[in-house]
């Protein structure tokens, strides 16, 4: 018999000025072949309710697996007695005005049912790209994964909020390891773990995969002759498979509400961003252009409402460079007094929602590939996200790039290997000089945000052109 999350909310017998009950239902598949044998197959099922109160001010929280009236009352009054003890040090009382009534469904956008495709030949598949990978006998290792979910979202409340989402999510990685003595290199489909939408199995097309894999093959072999990036103060070209982790270490972080008020400071740090510099600080130059868009058709961290119940929207955090907005719930906007955004999520149905990252997105400009690569005379363009290292403020970072080709009048020239770059946020962006057209722009995401105590590792999607960056500190070396 299904469980009756409405009739379920109806039973609890609870003094509190609102609840809220959130089940969350989710099937994961898992799949890897290292070398063209398969490692490992799995298969998950998770389940549960995290029941919310609101009681002298203060939101409490306990969670169950059990999926009855008895157990659900007694999470509500272990939440009622967590809101009442933390009353007594609260920095803020709240009112049911942050969990707003919200009604309506969500679906992930797909062509083809992600059950349309068979364990069977996801296996083959694999297999497969292992083989394409496998271009030389410089090869030493070749692995392919998959993951897809199938997650059930929903959301009841005592002001009348009923909502219904429903996820399928696609993540895979192809990776190939070159060996020439004491050099190695790896090449990876855009970098580990990027490719990850809300799609369906035509994710699996052969054509498109195998081509790709022939591709991250050939260009593992050519980065074990290729010379070491120099060290120079350049210009910095980025594919958007990097800018990917410029925009989320570097924007997406230093902008969380939460963080800047300190609730992050313990474990994930904090941030150069203050509360007065909401609608006055120029973050970057004038063509950078920063929107949080969880409706973008197919980006890893679309949804029609947060796990406050606020409608997901399109907003502009920077525009023109002139920072606008914060990356914050509704609880968060209350007590800093800023802007935010619908970005109250949690991971899944045992942890409680905070401020997180969505669709981070960086809007496309006015310049064709060729065209900008055309501009520049001498240059570093680089691809796919090694390794990252940024401060506790988000402000000093550096970054490894897998593959990289130098600049010279105007053209692509001889790969180079080993490429990383260094910066400091606001100067890096400020140094924005060429943002790429539509063309130019792609989207990935990522499965692995980590944030919260308990933690909670989160998806997150970024899309973004393909960008130049003037005198930028570059240099060659294992990052």
């Amino acid at each position: 018999m299904k469980f009756d999350l409405h009739q379920a909310l109806n039973t609890l017998d609870i003094n509190a000025d609102w609840v809220g009950l959130r089940q969350v239902n989710e099937k994961t598949t898992t799949h890897a072949v290292r070398d063209g044998r398969p490692q490992s197959n799995g298969r998950d099922f998770t389940q549960g309710v995290m029941v919310e109160v609101l009681a002298q001010g203060q939101f409490g929280y306990a969670a169950t697996n059990r999926l009855d009236p008895a157990s659900l009352q007694v999470a509500a009054e272990q939440a009622y007695q967590q809101a009442i003890a933390t009353s007594k040090w609260a920095v803020h009382s709240f009112t049911p005005e942050v969990r707003p009534k919200a009604v309506g469904q969500y679906q992930s956008p797909f062509q083809q049912p992600l059950d349309l495709i068979s364990v069977a030949d996801q296996l083959d598949l694999l297999v497969k790209v292992c083989d394409t990978l496998q271009v030389s006998d410089q090869i030493v290792k070749t692995s392919a994964f998959t993951q897809t979910l199938e997650t059930e979202q929903i959301f009841v409340s005592s002001n009348g909020t009923d909502t219904h989402q429903t996820f399928g999510f696609v993540i895979t990685n192809y990776e190939a390891t070159a060996q020439d003595g004491s050099v190695i290199q790896k090449r990876t489909d855009n970098g580990p773990l990027a490719r990850c939408y809300q799609a369906g199995s035509e994710v699996f097309d052969p054509d498109q995969v195998l081509t790709r894999a022939h591709q991250v093959g050939e260009q593992a072999i050519a980065l074990l002759a290729a010379e070491d990036c120099p060290t120079a103060t350049t210009t910095l070209v980025l594919a958007p498979d990097q800018m990917m982790l410029q925009i989320h270490e570097s924007v997406g972080h230093p902008l969380e509400l939460d963080r800047i008020l300190g609730d992050e400071r313990n474990y994930a740090g904090s941030s150069f961003v203050k509360l007065s510099d909401f609608g006055h600080l120029v973050y970057g130059s004038p063509l950078m252009n920063i929107t949080f868009d969880p409706t973008v058709p197919g980006e890893f961290a679309g949804y029609a409402f947060d796990d406050a119940g606020m409608p997901a929207q399109r907003e502009y955090l920077i525009k023109e460079g002139l920072l606008l907005r914060g990356l914050g719930s509704l609880e968060s906007q209350a007590r800093a007094k800023v802007p935010g955004v619908a970005n109250f999520r949690a991971r899944s149905w045992n942890r409680a929602p905070i401020d997180r990252m969505a669709n981070l997105n960086l809007e496309p400009g006015q310049s064709s590939f060729d065209a900008m690569i055309g501009n520049i005379e001498s240059g570093v363009y680089m691809e796919a996200n090694r390794s990252w290292s940024i401060d506790d403020y988000r402000n000093k970072f550096q970054f490894g790039c897998e593959y990289a080709r130098l600049i010279e009048n105007g053209k692509l020239t001889k790969v180079l290997r080993n490429p990383n770059y260094r910066g400091i946020t606001n100067q890096f962006w400020g140094n924005l000089a060429q943002v790429g057209d539509s063309s130019t722009f792609a989207m990935y995401g990522t499965p692995y945000c980590g944030k919260g105590e308990p933690n909670q590792c989160i998806r997150v999607g970024h899309a973004s052109p393909t960008c130049a960056f003037k005198e930028i500190e570059v240099f060659g070396g294992a990052a």
